[in-house]
């Protein structure tokens, strides 16, 4: 199969940096919880004829004629997803998972109602109110913390809820490694009036299989990327429950409306459409396999991580995701790590930690995952020697310091960079990347590039 041969033939610039960040995926261990690699099929739906499609509107009810097959492929996805989830309603239309969040608040809420989520640095999500995002604009935000072991302060979302009976409460995050308890923010939503969403955009792909509790019977709305776990293209969805229906028989028709007309336009279609084989691809007994894998492979690395020395946020894992706390060298080594790793053929990112003692423009944490890793086939004995290439890494750059003036700051990483480029025992970790790398190809299919 070419790669790309119209595009090759009529914009050679374009083609040459997409060929080379086919080249970059395929050589680099790619570490970022956030990020997977889709099927060739979900490729191919987001290259498809669908993206010519203008679809304001939901199936049978469409300000556009001619859409009558993308009703097919719009019914295709939801049906899935409520028999994949169990849920009644949802939708498929949100195209990513910040505007699925801020149509949740847009059907619930009023500027300046109370809502509650989890700190941003404490492994929250900057939709769930954070002072930087809209959402903490909008509306008063009163966040919930995790403690000092790093698991979430149930005691203290429910102090914080009874207190401040807020109209919307969350639970998911962007950064944390446990198992979340969405029994007991049931709980504390019930008791308090709250509405509770469960943003599973992390995890949404090990519910579906079975490696992590679902929320679907304790909450009102479940939001949730579908690029994650969930294995397929940049999307969203927003389902909403039977407990919600109880709550609020209207919910499903509020949220419709606060994603179209309220927030969007007519949906991509081409995306809604990788959605659907993405949804078909985790109902197999093959996608089971994969998740369970994933799980196992984070706990690997964790263990890994651990017996060389390196401090975990709460000691582990328990779905796909690692924080590696950094500040046992010294604050701010997150930018460091991150680009030592890159420059080793490892793709992380630096992340906050709870507490942090520095910023989050130079946090003190490093974040990683095994959804990509997985999917290309790496299992726990290749885990293990990530663990040790990562501790050679975090040996070579942990001697290097964050100026507290921020002046000096530039100079510093540009020094730093430089050293990073010259620095040999890099190379070498390089190079045994590239190797693993080798074993494991992905996409074959497109052949050499």
């Amino acid at each position: 199969m070419d790669f790309l041969p119209n595009i090759a033939r009529t914009d050679k610039t374009l083609f040459d940096a997409m060929k080379s960040e086919l080249k970059r995926q395929r050589s680099y261990i790619e570490m970022i919880p956030s990020e997977n690699f889709t099927s060739l099929a979900v490729l191919e739906a987001n290259g498809s004829v669908l993206t010519n499609k203008y679809s304001e509107g939901y199936p049978g009810k469409r300000y556009y004629g001619g859409n009558q097959f993308i009703d097919v492929v719009e019914d295709l996805a939801r049906e899935r997803a409520k028999k994949l989830f169990g849920v009644p309603n949802v939708n498929v239309q949100p195209y990513s998972g910040s505007p699925a969040n801020f149509a949740v608040y847009s059907a619930l809420c009023k500027p300046g109602d109370v809502i509650m989520g989890q700190n941003l640095q404490d492994g929250g999500h900057l939709t769930h109110g954070f002072t930087a995002s809209m959402t903490g604009q909008f509306f008063k935000s009163v966040p919930y913390h995790v403690k000092p072991d790093g698991y979430l302060d149930i005691d203290e979302v429910r102090r914080l809820a009874v207190a401040n009976k807020p109209k919307l409460i969350w639970v998911g995050s962007t950064a944390y490694t446990r198992e979340f308890p969405f029994e007991e923010f049931g709980e504390i939503a019930d008791e308090t009036g709250a509405y509770l969403a469960a943003d599973t955009s992390h995890i949404s792909g090990l519910i579906v299989a079975g490696v992590h509790k679902s929320p679907v019977e304790y909450v009102h709305i479940v939001t949730t990327t579908t690029h994650k776990t969930l294995r397929g293209p940049r999307g969203a969805m927003i389902m909403v429950t039977d407990k919600g229906l109880k709550k609020d028989p209207e919910l499903a028709d509020k949220i419709d409306k606060a994603v179209f007309p309220g927030l969007q336009g007519g949906p991509h279609d081409n995306a809604v459409a990788g959605i659907a084989i993405a949804l078909d691809e985790a109902s197999k007994p093959a996608f089971k396999e994969y998740a369970k894998q994933i799980v196992k492979n984070a706990k690997a690395l964790a263990e890994g991580l651990s017996k060389r020395g390196l401090k975990l946020v709460t000691g582990g894992t328990e779905n796909h995701m690692i924080l590696i706390d950094l500040t046992p060298f010294g604050k701010g080594k997150g930018i460091f790590v991150q680009e030592g790793l890159d420059a080793a053929g490892i793709v992380v990112n630096k992340n906050t930690i709870p507490q942090d003692p520095s910023s989050p423009f130079y946090p003190s944490g490093i974040r990683l995952g095994t959804p990509a890793m997985t999917t290309r086939g790496l299992k726990e004995p290749e885990m293990e020697q990530i663990a040790g290439f990562i501790s050679e890494v975090v040996e070579q750059v942990k001697g290097y310091d964050l100026p507290e003036d921020k002046e000096q700051r530039s100079e510093a990483l540009k020094k730093f960079r430089k050293d990073l480029a010259a620095n040999k025992a890099i190379a070498s970790i390089r190079e045994r990347t590239l190797a693993l790398c080798s074993r494991f190809p992905l996409y074959p299919e497109l052949g050499n590039t």
